[in-house]
């Protein structure tokens, strides 16, 4: 299931982080605002429980996250999505995937891995900028799915067609988070219109 994000906050957002012109810090700050909206979407599908809660008048039922959750972001632009992910979900244990993807192949190759551990109540949710092939989420959510969880989930800022369907052919149970879905790859395996390397904007680099 793939879920786009809709509503002007977002859009005026990413108006900001599309364009070439903004700075680092204005960059870094508009996926943060990003951010922020795509967590509280993916909290809307986390497993949940009733618990009783009593106020200073009455006790009332409240819904609460049933179960853990790890958030995973994927390594160096995932980053920019884990201080509002944090924010949203203060209790989540953090691990960390590296991946980088090779220019001529387009294929990804790990550098590094630190996944804490999971059980059958374990919800991961990998944060990633961008989703272009979708090579880098396909190999991760495939270590995850041989790992002990409930559920995994992914969000990303932007998405191409052609990552989307990557993702809902070969993990149909993940639901997928974006906050927009781009027009296509070009011939450079990079999406476009898209916002250019979201590492290097979020980084400065």
């Amino acid at each position: 299931m793939t879920i786009v994000l809709t509503g002007t906050g977002v859009s005026q957002d990413l108006s900001i982080i599309r364009s070439a012109a903004v700075p680092s810090a204005e960059f870094r700050a508009a996926v943060h605002r990003i951010g922020l909206h795509l967590a509280v979407e993916t909290s809307k599908y986390l497993p949940a429980t009733v618990v009783e809660v009593q106020t200073p008048l009455e006790k009332t039922n409240c819904s609460v996250i049933d179960g853990d959750v790890i958030l995973l972001p994927v390594l160096r632009a995932g980053l920019g999505l884990l201080a509002p992910f944090q924010e949203i979900l203060p209790d989540a244990s953090v691990g960390f995937e590296g991946l980088k993807r090779n220019e001529e192949t387009l294929v990804p190759e790990q550098y590094y891995q630190k996944i804490p551990p999971s059980s059958d109540k374990t919800t991961f949710i990998v944060i990633d900028p961008m989703l272009a092939t979708g090579g880098s989420l396909h190999a991760t959510l495939s270590h995850l799915e041989s790992l002990p969880h409930a559920q995994i989930m992914a969000a990303c800022v932007i998405a191409s067609p052609e990552g989307i369907r990557e993702i809902e052919t070969h993990h149909p149970s993940c639901t997928l988070v974006v906050a927009a879905k781009d027009r296509e790859l070009n011939g450079q395996g990079y999406i476009v219109p898209g916002l250019g390397d979201a590492g290097d904007r979020l980084f400065g680099t």
